[in-house]
């Protein structure tokens, strides 16, 4: 992950379990500890997403859809759908 980007501190709220789990397979993967893994496991994912949305097609359907009353969480779903 890029370092040279300006950082900000988050507070995120997980199950025990799951950051037990972060923690015993951070080192696994090559990493020192469980927070570099999420912000792999969140880089990763959001760089999907981006690729999905930034399709001019699906921007195009979805501006019309919005412009004709269509609720934005309906198409999220949508989308989300025909995408994976």
């Amino acid at each position: 992950m890029p370092t040279d980007f300006p950082m900000t501190t988050i507070t995120l709220r997980m199950p025990e379990n799951v950051v037990n789990s972060l923690a015993r397979i951070a080192p696994v993967f090559g990493f020192s500890n469980y927070q570099p893994l999420i912000q792999h496991y969140v880089d990763e994912g959001l760089r999907i997403d981006m690729q999905r949305l930034n399709n001019p097609t699906i921007q195009k359907l979805t501006k019309t859809l919005i412009e004709h009353g269509v609720d934005e969480g309906l198409i999220a779903k949508a989308v989300d759908k025909a995408t994976h």
